[in-house]
């Protein structure tokens, strides 16, 4: 089984960063950052976990205001830097655990966490910048694996503190549940006390970074009776972010040993940092295997259903290059490049050669076999002339009058607007 073996909690300002890429670890002004990262190197050296489940929030990078979530979890197999404005900064991809990911994704749902899900975006600093100070990457790529968690805190309203407590715990049980044995860290970044924006820009408060720090070890419930008002008001508004430290805090033991913690605040934010050590004790009963059928509980007998093929955050991860490459359909200029030059079109697209036959041949039962979804399905069969009646009979094996036969009305109809 997963266990979690602790939890880090570290501030991601770029100020991080930016050290890191320019070598100002040894200097004055920033030397004092990475002696507080030096012990939680030593510890994830020593440890070597294999995941980490890492809590962060992006900055207006790969997730914009047109569509904007809580709480969206990473299901894919890698991550990739994200370009902030000036270029991506020169570091590997870190690679995800996509199995693990995907339980957690499939456990917060049963435990009514309405999430949203995301794969090949790349991240930012929210989550590079204290990693490429944690973790050594320049040899052949990181030694562990992410589940990323961002967690939406910049555009109101937000999820309050007392939310973020509960994910932690939901996250405690969908970890535990996982029947690989893994050792998972939970990190928390985010904070501490800051403000970036307004007349208050630049405001900082280290009495409250400390006592929250104490608060969060020893009475993380007190601090889910603060609203969001009252952290900003005592941290900072960006400052508030650091509801996402009682995500780590939520998915440990209730006793848990400090084993290091850190403060500097060398310009805009205050930075901090900290290990927690799991204290938990198994239960005399099998609840990891309660959470697993909970979790198959809403799907449970699906598998019986013949020609029923439920997409899945596996089967959308297998089959994600020709979803987006379908998808794509919805651009004028797309579709016509691929009416008129459907091979470079694959080639731009890097299809498999499997891919690319379905996709000539309109194979409409193997996309469905392979993993495409069917409302990917019906753009293509509008681009193509097919109608939605066509590629229903081609999944049932039979022609156009022998479906049509089995319904009460012969009509045809597809999505295809103005330009079919």
């Amino acid at each position: 089984m997963a266990t979690i073996i602790g939890g880090l909690a570290v501030s991601h300002t770029p100020t991080i960063g930016f050290a890191v890429d320019h070598n100002k670890q040894q200097e004055s002004a920033w030397a004092p950052i990475f002696d507080g990262f030096a012990p939680m190197q030593q510890w994830l050296a020593e440890k070597k976990p294999d995941v980490l489940l890492y809590v962060f929030n992006d900055h207006v990078t790969s997730f914009f205001f047109d569509y904007y979530s809580a709480f969206a979890l990473g299901i894919d197999d890698s991550y990739a830097v994200a370009d902030e404005g000036g270029g991506p900064r020169d570091l590997p991809p870190v690679a995800g655990h996509a199995a693990l990911s995907q339980h957690i994704g499939a456990s917060l749902m049963a435990d009514e966490f309405d999430m949203a899900f995301f794969q090949d975006k790349p991240l930012d600093h929210g989550l590079f910048s204290p990693l490429s100070a944690l973790l050594p990457w320049q040899d052949g790529g990181w030694p562990t694996r992410v589940v990323p968690l961002q967690v939406g805190v910049l555009q109101f309203p937000i999820p309050s503190a007392r939310r973020c407590y509960k994910l932690g715990q939901a996250l405690r049980r969908a970890i535990e549940s996982f029947p690989e044995d893994l050792k998972v860290a939970v990190v928390a970044t985010g904070g501490v006390s800051h403000q970036v924006h307004g007349e208050r820009c630049g405001f900082n408060n280290p009495e409250w970074d400390a006592q929250f720090v104490d608060m969060l070890v020893n009475d993380p419930q007190r601090l889910t009776d603060i609203t969001l008002a009252e952290y900003a008001t005592l941290g900072g508004l960006e400052g508030a972010e650091v509801i996402m430290w009682l995500i780590m805090r939520g998915a440990l033991s209730a006793n848990v040993e400090k084993l290091h913690e850190a403060y500097y605040l060398p310009s805009m934010t205050g930075i901090s940092t900290l290990i927690l050590e799991n204290r938990a004790r198994e239960a005399p009963v099998d609840v990891q295997q309660r959470q697993r059928d909970k979790i198959n509980q809403q799907l449970a007998g699906v598998e019986k259903l013949p020609g029923t093929y439920p997409f899945t955050h596996a089967r959308s991860l297998k089959a994600l290059r020709i979803n987006r490459f379908l998808h794509r359909l919805i651009q004028p200029d797309w579709r016509a490049r691929f009416l008129q030059q459907q091979q470079a079109l694959f080639d731009q697209a890097a299809l498999s050669d499997e891919e690319q036959r379905m996709l000539r041949e309109l194979d409409w039962r193997a996309m469905i076999h392979y993993g495409v979804s069917f409302f990917l399905l019906e753009k293509l069969g509008a681009v193509v002339g097919s109608s939605n009646l066509h590629i229903y009979a081609a999944m049932r094996g039979e022609t156009l009058e022998e479906f049509q036969k089995t319904r009460n009305q012969q009509v045809l109809y597809s999505v295809a607007g103005k330009d079919a």
